[in-house]
C-alpha cells in the first residue's frame, strides 16, 4: 500500500528535468533520433561554444499542438532545444507545460511602446531548476510562439560571433 502511494505521488509531481517528447538535456543523439526518426542532424554553420551539431524536425506534436523542433547538441549531448507552434495554441500548450514543468518561477505580460507603430504586447513563463531554464515567449497577435529551454549559458553564447 505505501509503495503504491509512492509511485502514485512520484507520477504526479513534474519531471525534475525539462524535456520536448521525452527528449531531455543532457540526452545522447541517439535518443533524440528514437524520439524524432526524422530528425535532420548537422553541424552549425558558424562556430559557438554552446553547440556543434543541431538538429530540425519538421513536425512534431507538442502539448497536444503542431510545432516544429530544433535541438543543439555538444559533444554528443542536448544543450538545448527550441520547440515553435502556432499562437493559437498558446493556452494548451501552456496548461501542458504548467502540468509537466510545475508552477513557473514568473509569468507576466508586458508592453512596448514602439515609435511608429502599435504597442507590442509580450507574454512570457520562466521555469528555473538549477543550471536549466525554460522560457515561454509569445508576441501577442502574432503567429508563433517560442518555448526555449537550455542549460547554463547556452542563450547567451550560442549566436556570440568566434
Amino acid at each position: 500500500m505505501q509503495r503504491t502511494a509512492l509511485i502514485l505521488l512520484f507520477a504526479a509531481l513534474p519531471a525534475w528535468g525539462f524535456d520536448a517528447n521525452g527528449v531531455s538535456l543532457g540526452v545522447d543523439e541517439e535518443q533524440v533520433h528514437k524520439a524524432f526518426p526524422s530528425a535532420y542532424c548537422r553541424a552549425l554553420e558558424w562556430k559557438s561554444r554552446a553547440a556543434e551539431r543541431r538538429c530540425d524536425d519538421a513536425k512534431i506534436v507538442f502539448g497536444g499542438a503542431p510545432a516544429r523542433i530544433t535541438i543543439y547538441l555538444k559533444s554528443g549531448r542536448v544543450q538545448a532545444f527550441d520547440v515553435r507552434f502556432d499562437e493559437r495554441d498558446l493556452e494548451r500548450v501552456a496548461a501542458f507545460l504548467r502540468q509537466r514543468y510545475g508552477k513557473p518561477l514568473a509569468e507576466q505580460r508586458e508592453t512596448y511602446e514602439r515609435r511608429g507603430g502599435p504597442p507590442r504586447e509580450v507574454y512570457k513563463i520562466r521555469w528555473e531548476r538549477g543550471e536549466q531554464r525554460a522560457l515561454l515567449t509569445s508576441q501577442l497577435k502574432l503567429k508563433r510562439v517560442d518555448l526555449n529551454v537550455w542549460r547554463g549559458n547556452f542563450d547567451t553564447e550560442i549566436y556570440r560571433v568566434r
